[in-house]
């Protein structure tokens, strides 16, 4: 479902103030470096027709993710009481909210015809994707770009970040990435709960989200 302009600004404001939340230094800039441009974090869609993709949808997404893993870690917890030093809740926040900000500037406003249940074509609003700014990747692009803001990250926060996509990433077919991603996951437990975050809010708390659903 779209979100209105009310939407939109309620989400982003609970998005800044979870973030304030964790204490961190830099927290202003990388606000202020998220809400650049005329497709900006805050504006953007979770992507161009599988999920969210609609105006303002990658916050939503991110704020549904950051949800799922507040609650997983509780979960955690409570079945695993030595979990939580190594599940501090700023770091849940920090790496739940910020796992996919490399999506920000790479969505363009596009008319598109897609079927409908009758097979009729229609035209819907959609997205282009448009990577040549910065052709990065994505999970790390997403910590490269938190690292430029100048905020205040630990290294489990970038790892959880780097690696959310698991199989997803096409790197993973790699050797190399086999070995950094299971070497990630034996560093610290945030790396699985943010992978089990991101799955369980695209794919659960999202589904039927996207247009083609619609029809």
């Amino acid at each position: 479902m779209a979100l209105d302009k009310a939407d939109i600004e309620s989400n982003k404001q609970e998005f800044i103030s979870l973030l304030k939340s964790t204490g961190r230094e830099g927290v202003d800039d990388l606000i202020e470096y998220l809400d650049e441009g005329k497709n900006h974090f805050f504006n953007a869609p979770a992507s161009t027709r599988f999920h969210l993709d609609h105006d303002g949808g990658l916050v939503e997404h991110s704020l549904n993710v950051c949800h799922a893993a507040l609650k997983l870690r509780e979960a955690a917890i409570e079945m695993r009481p030595e979990l939580e030093p190594l599940l501090p809740r700023d770091s849940v926040i920090v790496a739940s909210l910020l796992h996919d900000i490399c999506k920000a500037n790479i969505y363009k406003p596009a008319l598109k015809k897609r079927k409908d249940s009758n097979g009729i074509w229609r035209e819907v609003q959609s997205y282009d994707v448009d990577f040549s700014d910065f052709p990065m990747g994505h999970g790390e692009k997403s910590a490269v770009m938190l690292l430029w803001s100048g905020f205040d990250v630990t290294q489990d926060e970038l790892l959880a970040i780097r690696w959310h996509m698991t199989a997803w990433d096409l790197p993973f077919q790699s050797p190399e990435a086999k070995s950094n991603i299971n070497a990630a996951r034996d560093k610290t437990p945030l790396c699985a709960l943010v992978q089990l975050a991101d799955g369980f809010g695209a794919n659960l708390l999202e589904f039927g989200t996207s247009k083609e659903s619609e029809f």
